[in-house]
């Protein structure tokens, strides 16, 4: 994988700027998401109160999931720097960045292709 297929993807999701602010209207559809799932997650947690090990670890797993589905605005960026200057970070900052935007990575002798969590 190229560090440009990498910033054409993350591109996606970034907020546009010139003289005014622009809003990228994937961004806002990925913030309608957020805000969705983190009611979500607190509906969860408001219907804890007395419950069983059973269901705290359903609920916990249902946490971890929804989490898992979600982008911040704060990973954006982090994952803006770090492919702003990929030739310069370490081996385990590239780990991390791939690790946010990819689910899997597939290679045989003829191709790659990758499997996007964003």
């Amino acid at each position: 994988m190229s560090i440009g297929e990498m910033v054409k993807k993350l591109s996606e999701f970034q907020t546009l700027t010139a003289k005014s602010a622009m809003v990228n209207p994937k961004l806002t559809v990925l913030n309608v998401e957020l805000a969705q799932v983190e009611d979500e997650i607190e509906k969860l947690l408001n219907t804890l109160t007395g419950a069983n090990a059973v269901l705290l670890s359903y609920a916990n797993g249902k946490i971890e999931e929804l989490d898992a589905e979600t982008i911040s605005p704060q990973k954006i960026e982090f994952l803006s720097a770090h492919l702003g200057n990929w030739e310069n970070i370490d081996f385990d900052d590239r780990r991390q960045v791939t690790d946010i935007i990819l689910s899997q990575i597939q290679a045989t002798s003829d191709r790659v292709s990758f499997e996007w969590k964003i």
